[in-house]
């Protein structure tokens, strides 16, 4: 017992004074805290000695904390570079950001950076403050400085690019995202990020070289393939798109836009039956129902079933006439049953249906439409040759990676 307390008080005090003359060295009153704590230990036990009393096992447990394990993980901290006043003021950071106080918050995180400005979870808590609060460069200024302390931190990579593109700032969201995918290939969010900053800027073989990438580390992805098929889309690589929305169609089942899109590929195709099929089912989706049943009426006009056009086209106009009624004046092939198409008169006062289609989708839906009616007056020999060209640029890019490959194998 008394060698345990003599014990005891040599270490308590050793670490009491080294604790003393750290906070003199640093000039850091918040080793006050510490030192008041140690004092309440060593006071604990002074009462065992004084009183000749044995403490019960809680206070006894307490002693020891106070006195020796408390400071004693501190000291071990601060020898990995995390210090006291830093663990005081994230705490006091997180406990004000709890209560919704973000400026004592940052009071707190400014007076860490002020005596230590390499602080990485400083940098880092301050950036997503600044961020909630809609102060974008301020947020990016400080997740940058955080990546210069952990070149690792690779979700402050893509912070600072999603911020840069919300600032417009593509072509430095774009460089700052190829730095990270040239680090960490296989970051998902990454990919579908640059992707469609490449597909805003109509970079359409960058974006294809992106997902093609990103498809080695996420093969049943549907937001890649079918950003894939949009990409083709815009090069009129139709087969290659088709390729790419089959896939994603297999992965969501749901997704009616692709339905829609692979049918106008079909008609461009001429495969009528399986465009058929497929409008039929894009009909599901309120924003497309109109355009689906107007597609349907064209078919069977060029099929010569006017009954079925009829149907089709007036079932369009209820759903959206503003849409649907200036289409069916400019395009001929209604003439033949323009007679028995019911358009409203009050065109102006029909409400517009709710959209759900991106910008992005809206776009590669018009362009499909448009090709699809340039190829409608083409001949089946025309479509066969656009077919022939598809397989020998296949068989061209396989002899490329063969040749590639042999290439990679003689040097090694």
């Amino acid at each position: 017992m008394l060698v345990e307390q003599l014990l005891f008080i040599f270490i308590s005090f050793a670490i009491f004074v080294y604790m003393f003359f750290r906070m003199i060295k640093k000039n850091d009153t918040t080793y006050v805290i510490v030192l008041v704590l140690e004092a309440i230990g060593i006071a604990l036990n002074f009462l065992e000695v004084l009183f000749d009393i044995e403490l019960n096992a809680i206070l006894k447990v307490l002693k020891y904390v106070l006195a020796v394990i408390l400071p004693i993980g501190i000291i071990i901290l601060e020898k990995q570079n995390i210090y006291l006043y830093e663990i005081i003021n994230l705490g006091k950071a997180r406990i004000c950001l709890l209560f919704k106080d973000n400026k004592k918050a940052k009071e707190a995180l400014l007076n860490l950076l002020d005596k230590n400005k390499n602080s990485y979870n400083a940098h880092k808590l301050l950036a997503q403050i600044y961020e909630k609060e809609g102060g974008m460069r301020k947020a990016i200024d400080e997740y940058v400085q955080a990546i210069d302390i952990n070149k690792q931190d690779y979700d402050s990579y893509y912070k600072v690019a999603e911020l840069l593109n919300g600032l417009d700032k593509k072509q430095e969201a774009a460089e700052m995202l190829s730095n990270l995918l040239s680090k960490k290939p296989d970051n998902y969010n990454a990919s579908i990020l640059l992707g469609e900053i490449l597909i805003d800027t109509e970079m359409y073989k960058e974006a294809v070289n992106v997902y093609q990438d990103a498809l080695k580390y996420n093969p049943y992805s549907y937001e890649i393939n079918y950003n894939l098929g949009i990409a083709y889309t815009m090069l009129n690589d139709f087969q290659s798109a088709k390729v790419a929305y089959e896939k994603a169609a297999e992965i969501n089942t749901l997704a009616y836009v692709l339905k829609y899109d692979l049918a106008e590929i079909d008609l461009i195709y001429k495969e009528i039956e399986e465009a058929k099929k497929k409008f039929l089912e894009a009909v599901n989706e309120e924003e497309l129902s109109a355009d689906s049943y107007y597609e349907l009426s064209k078919i069977a006009l060029i099929e010569n079933d006017k009954e079925t056009a009829i149907k089709y086209v007036n079932l369009a106009i209820d759903i959206d006439s503003k849409k649907i009624v200036g289409k069916v004046k400019k395009d001929p092939i209604f003439i033949p049953i323009m007679a028995k198409i019911s358009i409203p008169f009050n065109l102006e006062n029909r409400e517009e249906n709710e959209k759900h289609l991106s910008k992005k989708e809206i776009k590669v839906k018009e362009h499909l439409e448009e090709m699809a009616e340039i190829t409608r007056h083409l001949g089946y020999n025309d479509i066969d040759l656009l077919n022939r060209n598809y397989k020998e640029k296949q068989k061209e890019e396989i002899k490329q990676d063969i040749e590639q490959n042999i290439g990679k194998e003689r040097q090694d």
